[in-house]
């Protein structure tokens, strides 16, 4: 199994992190993961928060020196 990718956000302020993500992970099949990588504070409200609302798994939350990453596993 390869390792999930790394979509760089870091930069981006709400909403662009999500909405980038949304369309990424639309193109991904059920089950692939996907690393986000973001600055932006808001981030940690906000990709839970999507993950929940589109029926993708949040895995894995970690603190970075610059921000936040998270790993987000497609869903149906």
């Amino acid at each position: 199994m390869t390792p999930p990718e790394i979509y760089d956000l870091r930069g981006l302020n709400c909403p662009l992190p999500v909405l980038k993500a949304r369309k990424r992970l639309a193109g991904m099949t059920v089950g692939e993961q996907l690393w986000l990588e973001t600055t932006d504070p808001l981030a940690v409200i906000d990709i839970p928060a999507f993950c929940n609302e589109s029926g993708h798994r949040l895995v894995s939350t970690e603190s970075m020196s610059e921000g936040h990453r998270f790993l987000v596993e497609r869903g149906a």
